[in-house]
């Protein structure tokens, strides 16, 4: 649980895990989709998520690795795949315990914010075998704006804009999808914030946590490509006390444009 202050990462294994935050005057079942919907979701242990983007390898968020213990296997497709390693970002930083008991103890997180944008949270896990079974997802490797719709796909606990969700909410049910509007661009991410009715789209929705490393796609001319991987959201208030996945709330993805020279490095062998 101790996870969870970080007050920004999507990720907090065991009990904190939600999927698709719905809008609360749209029903659940028109954001619930087959798997078919996009095959080369990859399902870490527990909780959290990673793409795969070649026949080998899987992208995801650096934070959802096993903190102690190695990574030896991820789901694909509803198998078993085992790992043969793991290469996280050079750049990569784990958030300070002293940083989580100060949040904790004050309900400011505005320095682990500072923390957890300043660094790459973004990794790649090569497989033992490559997998032939599914199709891996194509990375748009260009730069992305602020309003392009992107689509984001997850499962876990579900909640909505109105109510938002309990933190000991399962981790695993349904798979869901939903949109989002890109609301501003960075180096390194972009982010969306969670519309209310007035001004949402049709299937509005927001990651939550439990979604670490799940796609972000846009719309490249006909085809939807991987842009982004769900990383961390900002909570408002204190966060002892904040309610997640309410309206208004802003998300972060890892921009993979900014990664693409360190992505083909590392999968070519040549980082």
């Amino acid at each position: 649980m101790i996870r969870l202050f970080l007050a920004v990462l999507l990720f907090a294994p065991p009990s904190a895990a939600t999927a698709i935050v719905t809008r609360h005057d749209v029903d659940d079942s028109e954001y619930r989709v087959a798997s078919s919907e996009f095959p080369a979701l990859v399902d870490m242990p527990k909780s959290g998520h990673g793409v795969l983007v070649a026949p080998q390898w899987v992208i995801t968020a650096a934070h959802t690795l096993p903190r102690r213990g190695k990574l030896r296997k991820v789901s694909i497709n509803g198998k078993s795949r085992r790992v043969e390693r793991v290469v996280i970002h050079e750049g990569y930083r784990t958030l300070p315990q002293e940083l989580i008991q100060q949040a904790a103890a004050t309900g400011e997180s505005g320095r682990m914010v500072s923390f957890v944008s300043s660094s790459d949270d973004i990794a790649l896990v090569k497989l033992a075998r490559p997998v032939t079974d599914v199709v891996p997802a194509a990375i748009h490797e260009g730069s992305v704006q602020p309003g392009e719709i992107v689509r984001i796909i997850g499962k876990g606990a579900t909640g909505n804009g109105g109510a938002g969700y309990r933190l000991g909410a399962p981790s695993r049910t349904q798979l869901r999808r939903a949109y989002n509007e890109i609301s501003h661009v960075e180096d390194r991410w972009f982010c969306y914030r969670f519309d209310g009715p007035s001004s949402a789209l049709p299937l509005e929705g927001a990651l939550g946590n439990g979604d670490s490393g799940g796609p972000a796609l846009v719309q490249v001319e006909d085809q939807w490509r991987l842009s982004g991987l769900a990383s961390w959201k900002v909570i408002d208030g204190h966060m002892l006390t904040a309610s997640y996945g309410r309206y208004d709330q802003v998300t972060c993805n890892v921009r993979l444009g900014h990664y693409a020279d360190w992505i083909r490095g590392v999968i070519s062998g040549q980082p």
